[in-house]
């Protein structure tokens, strides 16, 4: 076994508790002996690694320039990437880009303002046990690797991703009863309250989501305890840092100059209030230009920032003194809503939802499940028949930016919408597609993930998939005030986004919800402020659903013509290898000819698509022809004679079937040699009249010609 030494000096300290019915330890001075902290996280067979590191000094930056990754290991599912060109690790995967944003979320409020030294969280996974997810360990260890380096983290955090078993929540269920059961939860906090929530769900209600926030805040509570205990036995030196605070003077400056210029001045619907923003942000700017000259420009940047947080304090203000929202609108009114189905002629599906300023544009494409994606991760080995991807170029917020991939924003939010619907797609049994849908944001004011998700919606119907019942969405807000008072605002738009406190999305249909993702910006909520944003959210749901189904009331009952058809027919398991051939040279000749594709799964089903029901036909004939079993009784015409005998010819009635035809059973006349009637090559009408024992075919040219001349149909 062997022991290490660390040459540091340093002891090795452990710490162990009871979590969920496992042991877990945390344990530092082992490796990483250069990190700022290092942790080693075990829980079961799972071993994670979790490091931090901080710089000594800020960065000339406007935000906190923090970073959490999730690094996946083949090696620690004992796996060795299934793709034949790329063994090493490489780009994380979407999985991995969303796991680390799962870990980033509850962290990165616990920051004080201002903090601008770089800050850098990486859990790799090095073990993992396959009878639960790792990611939720991997949390707790860059959590505590963070809290050891010594820099201002208010933290510990701590999360658990729970199901519902037998009616009840419970924590670190496997991946396969997650997958099927109603609700995989992921809830993460500190001590004294809830910072994250993210979650996919069957249709459950919003008592049943109350329930598991409450469940699962009470089971991190020991993983939180554990890590403050390893704080105390391990030691962390505070860190000296620097706050880039807003200028005292300046802000001072500003709010004079602002003062009785905003309030109910700016309050005003969309894009009216942007503008009175823009023209009052510019007089601002004009008039400190002159007064300071050419000075102005080094301090430029902090009197657009003061100008910034002027602009949120009055909202908030508002929100909380007044009553009033920027936009003018009640707490609980939704934004004015439009939709459009059928926007591009050559789509399969495409949808319009607007939502005030904000626009999605979603475009639906079916193809044959042999177009599934192959996911290949340290987790997961399986196909993705349904995918939802989600893109918002600068343009979409008026600004000029390099396109480029996806960012992590972009894929959350594709996840995020995917997860909202899947639960309402039917089986592959019902419908055998694989889906694409792709939502194109087209302006951007708030929520733009929920706007996907109403988008995708209306363009599924509008393809004619057949969804168990529609999905809505909406964003909630929360605003709380130094005395505590908080109002929940439904339907947030961007200036209550950056001014709020709280950014809750909430998706579902009538019966019930099918995804939640909740993000804090401050030091967490109550259970009971997330219910009630939740009954607030639920209508608001339905006056967005109400609207859907105004535009669009059921999937439509037809494809697009330009989408491809798809029948199904089932072959014994046996004869596949007659359908594909040596080398695939069959399939290839009936997918060439027909131009249908073919996709067979290993039970024998056999899926044909083409746009064109002719040549999906054809390829069932040919397939058909090549899986039928011999009948006895039944004619079989124009079949090839494959040799000739002494005592009669060998007749070809299916592929790779022949039977004899005797002498005997070839004319009504007598008949002295075989070859005085048929050669090789001809082709004849036999009718099969029996099968041995031995499964021999008996074959009969003089019984075929007996049922043709009275008129019996040949086969």
């Amino acid at each position: 076994m062997g022991q290490t030494i660390n040459p540091l000096g340093k002891d090795i300290v452990r710490v162990e508790t009871e979590f969920c019915g496992r042991p877990l330890t945390l344990e530092v001075n082992r490796v990483g002996f250069r990190t700022n902290a290092s942790v080693v996280a075990r829980y079961g067979d799972t071993v994670v690694l979790g490091t931090a590191m901080v710089s000594n000094k800020p960065v000339d930056m406007d935000y906190f320039p923090l970073s959490i990754d999730y690094e996946e290991k083949f090696y620690a599912a004992g796996k060795i990437s299934g793709s034949r060109f790329i063994k090493r690790e490489g780009r994380p995967s979407e999985e991995a880009i969303l796991i680390g944003r799962l870990i980033d979320r509850p962290i990165r409020p616990l920051w004080p303002k201002g903090y601008r030294h770089e800050v850098q969280g990486v859990a790799t996974v090095l073990s993992m046990d396959p009878t639960f997810r790792p990611d939720m360990i991997a949390m707790i260890a860059v959590s505590a690797a963070l809290q050891l380096t010594g820099a201002p983290f208010d933290g510990p955090v701590a999360g658990v991703r729970v199901g519902f078993k037998d009616g009840k929540p419970q924590a670190f269920m496997g991946a396969k009863e997650l997958a099927s059961g109603m609700f995989d939860l992921v809830v993460a906090g500190t001590k004294d309250a809830i910072m994250m929530v993210e979650a996919g769900a069957n249709e459950v209600s919003e008592e049943q989501v109350v329930e598991a926030l409450s469940y699962a805040h009470e089971t991190i509570q020991p993983a939180i305890a554990l890590q403050q205990e390893l704080v105390e036995k391990a030691g962390a030196a505070p860190q000296e840092y620097e706050l880039s605070l807003p200028n005292e003077d300046i802000q001072k400056e500003v709010d004079a100059f602002l003062d009785g210029k905003m309030g109910a001045k700016l309050r005003a619907p969309l894009p009216e209030r942007h503008e009175r923003m823009h023209e009052l942000r510019e007089s601002l700017l004009a008039h400190f230009a002159d007064k300071l000259g050419d000075e102005f420009d080094t301090v430029k940047r902090e009197y657009e920032d003061a100008f910034a947080a002027a602009a949120n304090k009055d909202v908030r203000k508002g929100i909380l003194e007044d009553g009033a929202r920027p936009d003018g609108r009640d707490f609980t009114e939704v934004r004015q809503l439009s939709s459009e189905i059928g926007f591009l002629p050559r789509a399969h599906g495409s949808s319009l939802f607007t939502r005030g300023l904000t626009q999605a544009l979603n475009i639906v494409t079916l193809a044959p499940l042999s177009y599934a994606q192959m996911i290949d991760t340290m987790e997961r080995d399986e196909e993705k028949r349904y995918m939802h991807h989600y893109n918002a170029p600068a343009y979409t917020v008026g600004e000029v930016r390099r396109l480029g991939p996806p960012g992590r924003r972009e894929i959350g939010h594709s996840a995020l919408a995917e997860r909202a619907l899947l639960p309402m797609l039917p089986d592959e049994n019902t419908f055998p597609y694989t889906i694409r849908s792709v939502t194109e944001i087209m302006s951007q004011n708030g929520s733009t993930s929920m706007a996907a998700t109403c988008a995708s919606c209306l363009a599924l119907m509008d393809a004619g998939v057949p969804l168990k019942r529609p999905v809505s969405g909406i964003a909630m807000g929360l605003i709380v005030g130094d005395d505590g008072k908080s109002i929940i605002l439904s339907d947030i738009a961007d200036a209550e986004d950056f001014a709020g406190d709280m950014d809750f999305k909430v998706a579902g249909t009538e019966k019930g919800i099918t995804a939640l993702q909740m993000d804090m910006k401050v030091h967490g909520l109550p259970v009971e402020t997330l219910k009630a944003a939740l009954m607030q959210g639920k209508q608001g749901r339905a006056h967005i659903l109400e609207h859907m189904l105004s535009v669009i009331p059921e999937p439509k009952a037809e494809l697009s013509p330009y989408a491809p058809r798809v029948e199904t027919i089932q072959i014994h398991p046996d004869k596949i290898r007659e359908v594909i051939g040596k080398g695939g040279e069959t399939i290839q000749k009936i997918t060439g000819e027909t131009g249908a594709e073919i996709d067979i799964k290993d039970d024998g089903t056999v899926m044909i698509a083409s746009p064109d029901g002719a040549s999906i036909e054809a390829a069932k004939q040919w397939i058909h022809t090549l899986t039928a079993e011999p009948e006895v009784g039944a004619i079989y015409e124009n079949a090839p004679v494959v040799s000739v005998m002494d005592f009669g010819a060998f007749v070809q009635i299916l592929p790779g079937r022949d039977g004899l035809v005797h002498v005997s059973e070839m004319a009504e006349e007598r008949v002295n040699k075989p070859s005085d009637v048929v050669k090789e090559g001809d082709r004849v009408t036999v009718k099969l009249v029996a099968i041995d024992e031995r499964g021999r075919l008996q074959l009969s040219m003089k019984a075929a010609a007996r049922e043709r001349e009275s008129g019996k149909e040949g086969k």
